[in-house]
């Protein structure tokens, strides 16, 4: 029977590229000389570090710019709060999503049941994997899907015939 599993996967490994390259131009970009504005990636956290709110959003631009750069969805970025650090310095912290949350994984379940398309759609960790009968049930509900969940960049992969 044919499926295709939905999922919500960033590319790592660009992901982590364009972080080095943010830290690079912060090096050596005027503006960031003498301050303590800095940039790293640990697991799927990138932190930030700032002298105030507006050196973040700079950097933040700059990060932006490099991953979109490298075909990287800036969707993937989940901002986190600013926080105070000691003395004047501000850090954020920003996650790279990984995975179709629950809610997510819900609501795109009753999508495809709502639609009447004759397929099925089974929640498996953090996938959604639609089975059907036909190919072009499939295709349809791969449309249907892209068309109403813009807010998360998904893609589809594992597709059998």
């Amino acid at each position: 029977m044919p499926s295709f599993d939905t999922v919500c996967e960033a590319n790592l490994v660009e992901v982590k590229n364009g972080v080095e390259n943010t830290a690079k131009e912060i090096g050596t970009r005027f503006d960031f000389k003498g301050t303590s504005a800095s940039i790293e990636i640990k697991d799927k956290e990138i932190t930030l570090i700032g002298d105030a709110d507006f050196q973040l959003t700079q950097i933040e631009d700059v990060l932006r710019n490099k991953l979109t750069k490298r075909n990287v969805d800036v969707r993937f970025l989940d901002m986190g709060d600013v926080q105070k650090m000691g003395g004047d310095k501000v850090k954020q912290v920003i996650k790279v999503k990984n995975g179709i949350e629950s809610d997510l994984a819900k609501k795109i379940q009753k999508l495809l049941k709502e639609s009447k398309l004759k397929v099925q759609a089974a929640i498996q960790e953090d996938k959604v994997r639609v089975t059907g009968a036909k190919r072009d049930d499939l295709q349809a509900a791969m449309a249907l899907i892209r068309k109403d969940v813009t807010d998360v960049p998904l893609s589809f992969d594992n597709f059998r015939d």
